[in-house]
């Protein structure tokens, strides 16, 4: 029998593969693994959001019926951003979370992410644990009567949410000129809104709760929109969120665009600056750019290495003891702040930073050499046979040994998506050049 979870809760087409009787099953069996792991012995709840497309509402009501069919409570958040659940179900006597999102990913899709009542994300054991539920391996008792939750909203807690985050810049960015890309989705009120009451001058697009545009050419996987803006209007710089928010990526006022590794690099420079940085060290995902690395070197500040995935950096950043960590794509933990990716906190950040030493976002460009980088997406039919898979693993072989210590490949099934995901980086873009085809014509060839 299959796995349920993939890399970051489970995803699937909204009434297809993510249906509403697996969202019951899930909410059944959350509730009971929530029960037994809580911190409270009685009256258990659990917080439950949703971005802004369309099967949300779906997917929230069949939830909510697991929940309430096993006794615990649910508060619904209704939209609001996935880290805004993280931080609320820590700072609640909730006894788990849940957002209703699949973050970048189309229309049609949809997902269920899980916090327990720290607002961590679940580890792949505790995944496992509410699978053995679902699949009938423990029981599952259902009450009657009085013994059934209920559900009621609470407004009040997105308030305290707004509250924490006006309190991590404790600033007014008067003078800053910013577009903010919204991408229709669980951003699109919280983050104008914010950067309004600190000053700002906000030129606000996609900031609609239009669940059928939910990153429909906009958002952080789509940055060029932001990009022209910022020419158009003379922007300070340009911010990008994805649909749940947990990611964004930037646009300096040159109209450049600025990735995750850059933005690392600058809070890092920071707050090393101010003896705020745990350890002098960075966390990332081997995908970072070796470029990042380099520069952090020249400023004696470490980087520690991990798997693909944000809640691997967690991982990573936890039992080191680091507070901050990230990935290329704009997921970047600030854990003395929260417990997850937070895009809006890290636009907010930034911005801190800017203002405090007179920046301007390009500054980061400047000091940030990249070495030449290219993905790759090749769509497969059999994406589960890539490790298996001899002529595959030979080409890599032969390439790792080509690249020695001048550059890297990493080729691996995307956990989300029918994809084979290929990183070639190098210190000289040729040799990216000569194996690029290669691989790519390999990975289709092989598994299709």
């Amino acid at each position: 029998m299959g796995r349920i979870f993939g890399t970051d809760g489970v995803r699937g087409i909204a009434n297809k593969e993510l249906t509403p009787e697996l969202a019951l099953n899930l909410g059944r069996a959350a509730g009971i693994f929530f029960k037994k792991n809580s911190r409270a012995r009685e009256n258990f709840f659990v917080l439950i959001a949703k971005d802004t497309r369309i099967s949300g509402s779906m997917l929230e009501a069949a939830l909510i019926a697991g929940f309430n069919s096993v006794g615990v409570d649910t508060v619904k958040l209704d939209i609001i951003t996935t880290p805004a659940v993280s931080y609320l179900t820590d700072h609640s006597k909730a006894s788990g979370g849940v957002m209703i999102s699949a973050s970048h990913n189309p229309v049609e899709d949809n997902g269920i992410k899980f916090f327990n009542h720290k607002g961590y994300k679940l580890t792949d054991n505790q995944e496992l644990e509410i699978e053995e539920y679902i699949f009938g391996k423990k029981r599952i008792d259902i009450p009657v009567g009085l013994a059934v939750g209920n559900t009621i909203e609470n407004n009040e807690l997105i308030r305290q949410y707004r509250q924490h985050l006006f309190k991590t810049v404790g600033d007014d960015f008067t003078n800053f000129k910013i577009i903010l890309d919204c991408a229709n989705g669980a951003a699109y009120d919280i983050a104008p809104q914010i950067f309004r009451k600190l000053g700002a001058d906000v030129i606000a697009l996609n900031d609609q709760s239009n669940g059928n545009a939910i990153n429909q050419n906009c958002g952080s996987t789509n940055p060029e929109m932001v990009l022209g803006q910022v020419k158009k209007h003379g922007a300070d710089f340009g911010i990008a969120y994805d649909g749940d928010a947990d990611r964004l990526i930037m646009v300096d006022e040159r109209a450049n665009i600025i990735d995750g590794d850059q933005i690392m690099a600058l809070l890092a420079l920071n707050m090393k600056k101010e003896g705020k940085l745990n350890k002098n060290t960075l966390v990332t995902t081997r995908y970072s750019n070796l470029g990042l690395q380099e520069l952090l070197a020249k400023h004696e500040i470490k980087v520690k290495k991990c798997k693909n995935g944000d809640r691997y950096v967690l991982q990573k950043m936890l039992e080191g003891k680091y507070n901050l960590g990230g990935e290329k794509s704009g997921h970047i933990i600030m854990l003395d702040y929260n417990k997850t990716g937070d895009g809006v906190l890290t636009s907010l950040k930034v911005a801190y930073y800017l203002k405090k030493y007179d920046l301007k976002l390009s500054y980061i460009e400047d000091l940030f050499e990249a070495w030449p980088q290219k993905l790759i997406n090749v769509a497969v039919k059999n994406k589960d046979n890539l490790t298996q898979n001899e002529p595959i693993n030979k080409l890599i072989k032969k390439i790792r040994s080509d690249y020695d210590k001048q550059g890297r490949i990493f080729v691996r099934a995307s956990g989300t998506e029918p994809i084979i995901r290929i990183m070639m980086e190098a210190k000289k873009e040729e040799m990216i050049k000569k194996w690029a085809e290669k691989i790519k014509e390999k990975v289709k060839g092989e598994l299709n």
